[in-house]
């Protein structure tokens, strides 16, 4: 098991806490014609070098504009954490989180996977950690895709 995305291309992306937007993307507004919504989930084992080489492929992934990565067109990210990823359905109706990693572990590793992409030149938007977040988007296409590393 890896760290896990769940990667959105959308128009716009915004999330909340309280009422609050803590972080935001409006790439459309920007002139850009996409941005990335990256839901970011960790499990146990997952390394620092896991959470940059998603990062990575995440930054270099070639499925905005023109087959054009973020890094092409400079395209603005909002990465959340979110530990469902990790759920497991396979038994009765209660999903069972036990392969997703405390948050002792996860918000390191949330937090290098979001500084590896500023170190690529990404402009990151960022949900709260560990807090009850409201996700707002307006997802283009669809496109919807599930990267591990």
């Amino acid at each position: 098991m890896a760290v896990r995305v769940l990667l959105q291309r959308v128009a716009s992306a915004q999330v909340r806490v309280d009422d609050e937007i803590v972080g935001r993307i409006d790439p459309v507004a920007s002139g850009l014609p996409h941005g990335l919504l990256a839901l970011v989930g960790a499990t146990h084992g997952d390394t620092e070098a896991t959470a940059k080489a998603l990062a990575d492929k995440v930054w270099r992934l070639r499925i905005l504009e023109g087959e054009r990565s973020a890094a092409d067109l400079a395209a603005p990210i909002l990465a959340v954490s979110q530990f469902t990823l990790y759920a497991d359905t396979t038994k009765g109706r209660r999903p069972s989180w036990n392969a997703a990693a405390p948050g002792l572990v996860a918000e390191p590793l949330y937090e290098a996977f979001v500084q590896a992409l500023r170190e690529l030149g990404a402009t990151v938007a960022t949900g709260r950690f560990g807090a009850h977040m409201h996700v707002e988007l307006v997802n283009d296409g669809p496109v919807t895709l599930l990267l591990e590393a």
